[in-house]
């Protein structure tokens, strides 16, 4: 590639807009200072917050778009509105193959829509997924996904995750052959749905995948470690990861309150600073921010709506560790390996 790889920012997603999403990318220079970026949104607004890095001026350009997808759009609405919304400029920036990816902290049911027709889905692959990052007590983070694209899956569509996941964990996790289950009732073969239990059948007789399919897996798991990759539907998916996130703020919001009941907590919260700091750490989503929408003609990355700068930072670092190792040339590779037929021929 000789040019830097370009960045395409829908600027006026989520809760805050072009403030955290300039902000994050003015931080991520640290950690990717080959990345140029392209902001797309409401020009006075982002150029004001460009003022707080003038160094950062020569990796920018804007794009003005005064037409917004809110989070009350309905993705039949974001469509229609597509055309010349800030959103659906950063997601054709990346069908043109000006941008190497999008990244947008706006409407997720919008933005999966507007990219799917834009993009399309990679052969051989029925519908995308998010995924994302999640923290364990593992030496490793674990994929996974779907985190709500899907509310109904097939077999096809939960083998097909699953695959796309273990690509996405060869990249960002650098594991040669991830750990890969389905996410279940029960850890036991008899459990879950018809479409489960098939799912899990073909993948363990289908050895020729770049992963090693070790069964199901229940929620309680998910942060053991004990798994690379956990594949599932976008309604169980979705409901796992909000638990988990949901949990994490309970957990940190409950050890605050523990060491602010007394004067004597207070200083045993001195003396356990360390290990409170590093317990924030890890729960803290954004640390785990960027959800990648798989399987499409096209990288594009989902930032949560309530990141804060450092949230954005992350997930621009997902976006460009994902664009460099091209994981749609990946999993369209892996799919080519693992034609459909030998799958139907291992369940017989």
């Amino acid at each position: 590639m000789s040019q830097a790889p370009l960045i395409a920012i829908d600027a006026m997603g989520g809760d805050v807009g072009p403030e955290v999403m300039v902000d994050g990318a003015a931080m991520a220079r640290a950690d990717f200072p080959e990345l140029r970026y392209r902001f797309f949104g409401e020009e006075a607004a982002i150029r004001a917050e460009l003022a707080n890095f003038p160094d950062f001026a020569d990796r920018v350009e804007i794009v003005h778009s005064d037409v917004v997808i809110s989070g009350a759009d309905k993705p039949s609405q974001a469509l229609r509105r597509s055309r010349d919304s800030s959103m659906g400029l950063a997601i054709q920036a990346v069908k043109s193959g000006e941008a190497q990816a999008a990244l947008s902290a706006g409407n997720t049911g919008a933005l999966m829509a507007i990219a799917k027709v834009a993009l399309r889905t990679i052969p051989g692959i029925d519908r995308p997924a998010i995924s994302a990052l999640l923290p364990t007590l593992g030496e490793n983070d674990v994929v996974m996904l779907d985190l709500g694209a899907n509310a109904e899956c097939d077999v096809e569509n939960l083998i097909q995750f699953a695959v796309m996941g273990a690509a996405y964990a060869r990249t960002v996790l650098d594991i040669e052959r991830p750990r890969t289950a389905l996410l279940n009732i029960g850890s036991e073969d008899q459990k879950g749905t018809d479409d489960l239990r098939e799912a899990a059948a073909r993948l363990r007789e289908a050895t020729s995948l770049p992963l090693e399919f070790v069964g199901f897996i229940e929620a309680d798991r998910l942060s053991r470690g004990h798994v690379d990759v956990v594949a599932t539907d976008g309604f169980s998916g979705n409901i796992a990861i909000k638990s988990v996130e949901g949990t994490a703020r309970f957990v940190a919001d409950l050890i605050r309150r523990a060491f602010t009941s007394s004067l004597r907590s207070k200083a045993g919260f001195m003396l356990s600073r360390p290990a409170a700091n590093l317990l924030k750490r890890t729960l803290d989503p954004n640390n785990h921010n960027g959800g990648v929408f798989l399987g499409l003609n096209g990288l594009v990355v989902k930032s949560h709506g309530s990141a804060d700068a450092n949230g954005v930072r992350n997930a621009i670092g997902v976006a460009a560790k994902m664009a460099k190792a091209d994981i749609t040339r990946k999993i369209t590779q892996d799919l080519q390996n693992f034609p459909k037929h030998q799958v139907e021929d291992a369940a017989e």
